[in-house]
């Protein structure tokens, strides 16, 4: 008989499902199989290769709902994990395995304390609902945006949604996300005239003409956020030229880059006051524009409050509210309204090598969402 809690018996299990994106590998088996038993009804929603799930339990009112995914990054070089990364152990009372912080020790708390509420209020007035997804860690088109047009089109709605994303930097409870900002990414192509690198009037090196502009780019203040986001930020994060012959001068040049910003722009306002930075420098180029989720923000209310006092009476921590970080499935829940938190465990070894989580702060997780659901859906 199994010496762990069954919220780290439940994480092991997912564990061992080699579930990388898009794939679910059975995760969603399991999480169903454990809700239906108490009572959910499930609607599997699957939108070409991925997986998703919507279980209800509870027949009216307002719904709080625990979102989540079962997809995981790749693992990488196995060789270089200290243990196989879909063979999860407990080392030292840490939990290790690929998706133990990320988020699969999230899941197996929230069902399990789900199991524990159902036991204590059958009968909550309120109705508690998961958006399960196989697809976060990769594009993200056929998972929680899918399934939120999907219940867009049922006209239901959620009112408080907590995102099992690892939220905290220190101990579980010491940061929860009540925001995220804004992705924009671009892919720019600076045209130039190829040429021999012996004859460069005949030619017009385009790394030579983008050099200025991506010191403007640099050094442009966009604005200097606002009491719930950082400044925005632009990052290069790859530029490319050349045929890789030593004599040629290249005819184009092709940057990656990406803007994370705030409520204090908008998408049109970067593209046009980044298209103008271009157009000064008389560079003719050309760009395609991708839009990963846009900034929100849940401000101080029934969720955070709840989710504030939880963690309090469990860990005795005082959280942190932070927008800080990358972009969550949040993006495509908060914008219909909902109050949504990202509350899970300790964010340090997400997507690493050796990802672990701890044993003892996975159950406090579990007591934390207990008491949240308690505070909302109890009377």
């Amino acid at each position: 008989m199994s010496k762990n809690s069954p919220t780290v018996d439940l994480a092991i299990e997912l564990i061992a499902c080699r579930s990388v994106t898009p794939a679910d590998d059975g995760c969603q088996d399991i999480m169903i199989a454990r809700l239906q038993a108490i009572g959910f009804t499930i609607e599997r929603l699957r939108f070409d290769d991925v997986d998703n799930f919507w279980a209800v339990h509870g027949d009216s009112g307002d719904i709080l709902a625990f979102a989540g995914h079962t997809d995981v990054v790749p693992a990488g070089d196995e060789n270089q994990w200290q243990y196989p990364p879909y063979q999860p152990r407990i080392e030292e009372g840490m939990l290790c395995g690929r998706g133990a912080a990320d988020m699969k020790g999230s899941l197996a708390a929230m069902i399990t304390a789900t199991e524990a509420f159902i036991s204590a209020y059958p009968q909550h007035p309120h109705r508690l609902a998961f958006l399960i997804t196989s697809d976060e860690e990769g594009i993200a088109t056929n998972g929680t945006v899918k399934v939120m047009d999907y219940l867009a089109e049922q006209n239901e709605s959620i009112r408080w949604c907590v995102v099992g994303e690892p939220s905290s930097t220190q101990q579980t409870g010491d940061t929860i996300k009540n925001g995220r900002r804004g992705s924009l990414g671009l892919k720019l192509t600076i045209n130039g005239v190829q040429g021999h690198v012996a004859y460069p009037h005949l030619a017009d090196n385009p790394i030579f003409s983008f050099a200025p502009t991506l010191v403007e780019l640099d050094q442009t203040i966009w604005d200097q956020g606002n009491a719930f986001f950082p400044a925005t930020s632009f990052q290069v994060s790859n530029i490319q030229a050349g045929t890789g012959a030593t004599n040629v001068i290249p005819g184009n040049l092709y940057i990656t880059a990406n803007f994370r910003f705030s409520t204090e722009l908008t998408v049109d306002t970067i593209k046009q006051r980044f298209t103008e930075i271009l157009e000064r420098h008389g560079l003719t180029f050309s760009i395609n524009w991708h839009l990963s989720g846009l900034p929100f923000i849940t401000e101080r209310g029934e969720l955070i409050d709840a989710s504030v006092m939880a963690i309090k009476e469990i860990t005795g921590l005082d959280t942190q509210l932070s927008t800080a970080g990358g972009t969550s499935d949040g993006r495509f829940i908060a914008p219909t309204g909902a109050q949504l938190v990202e509350l899970g465990p300790v964010n340090k070894t997400i997507h690493r090598v050796d990802e672990r989580v701890d044993t003892v702060e996975l159950d406090q997780l579990q007591a934390i969402y207990t008491k949240v659901m308690t505070i909302l859906l109890s009377n």
